[in-house]
């Protein structure tokens, strides 16, 4: 009995109660919180990861449905699944601001497409490098590493179990990697349109005649596609990197 006269199967409430940290780790988590995943899929996903939990670990769900601490109990789930694909979703935002000191030297900020991720407008050489931080998780096999995580989470934070300070601090304090991770990512090209810009500069002083609009923007666009065919390579290696990072974070939320 669950309350005001209800009852369920106690497995099938088992696996609901499960399924609310690995469902809210899907919502915000990059490759499985993409609007173009269906939500049955999703559902689907997280009910057959719920049972492989359920078949490793002996979780006991609350009594009671309709109960405050239940109610606490699967906040604590949602919180800890969100916190694990948020600190993910950081990582991946990497690119887009590496894309924005991009695209903001090249001139070619104002292109924007929408985003199959999230199903936003977002700059098309910013959408171009998560297409390519995608499948490069994808190819580590990072989706397989954010489940097996997921599973290993019950072992040392049991259901109902809240996030310490210093944990959700630690989420806090990740934030600042994305703006550092982008800053390093757009170091090859931008430094390279720096000094294009440098020697521009030094063209209006040396002839203000000269019609700069007429030979910087070409030139900025210019040595920005060469220096991104050239550069692109090692923004590859630094991509791996930060998928490094990212799952390392993760797994400090999860075992401290």
């Amino acid at each position: 009995m669950l309350g005001f006269g209800l009852a369920i199967e106690p497995q099938l409430w088992a696996l609901i109660f499960v399924m609310v940290r690995i469902g809210a780790a899907f919502v915000v988590a990059p490759v499985f919180g993409a609007v173009s995943i269906p939500l049955p899929v999703r559902v689907s996903l997280s009910g057959a990861i719920g049972l492989l939990v359920l078949a490793a670990h002996p979780i006991t769900p609350p009594a009671q449905i309709f109960a405050v601490t239940t109610f606490l109990a699967v906040a604590a789930e949602a919180l800890v699944g969100l916190a694990m694909g948020f600190i993910l979703q950081v990582a991946f935002s990497a690119p887009l601001i590496a894309s924005e000191l991009i695209g903001g030297s090249m001139g070619i900020g104002f292109a924007s497409s929408i985003d199959p991720q999230n199903g936003r407008s977002s700059p098309a050489l910013g959408q171009f490098m998560s297409i390519m931080l995608t499948l490069l998780f994808l190819s580590v096999d990072g989706h397989l590493v954010l489940v097996e995580m997921l599973v290993k989470s019950y072992d040392v934070m049991p259901p109902g179990t809240w996030l310490a300070v210093g944990r959700l601090r630690d989420i806090a304090f990740f934030g600042g990697y994305a703006f550092l991770a982008g800053l390093l990512l757009a170091l090859p090209v931008g430094f390279l349109l720096l000094c294009l810009n440098l020697i521009v500069g030094m063209l209006s002083r040396a002839a203000p005649a000269l019609n700069l609009f007429a030979i910087g923007l070409p030139a900025s666009l210019a040595v920005g596609v060469v220096a991104l065919a050239i550069a692109f390579p090692a923004m590859g290696d630094y991509m791996l990197v930060i998928i490094r990072e990212g799952l390392a974070a993760v797994q400090s939320l999860v075992f401290g």
